[in-house]
């Protein structure tokens, strides 16, 4: 819609053509008795419209709107309600028709979680279209395609979109947005993000993925691809010592491999392994013998494996084939 200028005390109303548009046909309609303004000035820039300075009356000054660029086909047609009364002229009220319908359909990629508008011209029309969105949730901001922001996972009704011709004319319209939340895997925390390894590749294995107080620490091959045996290193309060936080994809659960002393999984052993609320207690706490070996600083006992797959247990002594030795081996170096 282009709004016109009334000037030299309302005895003047002028019509400028916004930048890329032109006028066509500009004429007057519908004079009433009395009625004495006359257009002035006519060209695809201006139209100017002027009084005598005496009538009163009515008329309806039409004229069309096109783009400049000769690629955009379509028009719209805008219709100015007059009245003048002693010479004075007034907007009684304005309306623009465009000769083109806007179809808009919305692509929900699933790759990228955007949202994208497209905009078809019907009619006679032809050209682009410009989308632009309100009442969005807070942490998205408005575009063409809607990109994934900080919003709260929910579903969002309500949010307008809005389509924009070449020609300033707006389309608008309603969608329900869902939201949906997904975790952000932050970066391994370089050297202390991995698994304690022995010679066979079995490391610390929180068997199938249980993250729960009790859950059993099994020995398991301990790869990039398993978020079972993926844990953080941090150190102990007792000198040379470590604890193991169970950490799927590098992010920690408060859980940490412990020896608690008596048989917490309900396994029968009196020392397996399982994960408990992480803390300084010296149940989780195991200190890396100059043989390879990890010693409980609560039982003084060692880790020990007891074949593929079977809870990890305390012994008063290492394994005759090995199967004891551990060496921290961090998730870059892990097999995939």
């Amino acid at each position: 819609m282009v709004q016109g200028v009334l000037s030299n005390g309302g005895s003047t109303l002028s019509y400028t053509a916004p930048p890329g548009e032109l006028f066509a046909g500009p004429g007057l309609s519908n004079q009433t008795t009395g009625w004495d303004a006359a257009l002035t000035t006519v060209n695809v820039h201006r139209i100017v419209l002027t009084t005598h300075g005496f009538g009163t009356g009515s008329a309806t000054l039409t004229f069309t709107i096109k783009s400049a660029n000769p690629a955009i086909t379509y028009t719209a047609t805008q219709t100015v309600s007059l009245t003048e009364t002693k010479g004075v002229l007034a907007v009684s009220s304005a309306s623009s028709a465009p000769s083109d319908t806007v179809a808009v359909s919305v692509f929900n990629n699933n790759a990228t979680g955007t949202v994208t508008f497209i905009g078809t011209l019907g009619g006679t029309g032809s050209g682009p279209v410009a989308f632009s969105q309100s009442n969005l949730p807070a942490g998205l901001v408005s575009g063409n395609p809607l990109v994934p922001g900080s919003a709260f996972p929910r579903i969002y009704g309500g949010v307008v979109y809005t389509a924009t011709d070449a020609l300033g004319s707006t389309f608008s319209g309603t969608f329900s947005l869902h939201v949906f939340g997904y975790v952000v895997v932050p970066p391994p925390v370089p050297g202390n993000y991995g698994n304690m390894v022995n010679p066979f590749g079995n490391g610390f294995d929180v068997f199938q993925q249980h993250q729960a107080v009790n859950a059993i620490i099994a020995g398991w091959t301990a790869t990039q691809a398993d978020p079972a045996t993926h844990f953080i290193r941090h150190p102990g309060t007792v000198p040379g010592a470590f604890t193991f936080e169970y950490a799927p994809y590098g992010i920690g659960t408060g859980l940490s491999v412990s020896d608690p002393g008596y048989d917490a999984a309900g396994t029968g052993l009196t020392n397996g392994l399982v994960l408990r609320a992480s803390n300084n207690g010296p149940w989780q706490q195991f200190i890396p013998q100059p043989n390879g070996t990890l010693k409980n600083v609560a039982t003084g006992l060692i880790i020990s494996p007891n074949g593929t797959g079977a809870q990890l247990r305390g012994t008063a002594a290492p394994t005759p084939w090995g199967g004891s030795v551990y060496t921290w081996t961090d998730f870059a170096h892990l097999p995939g």
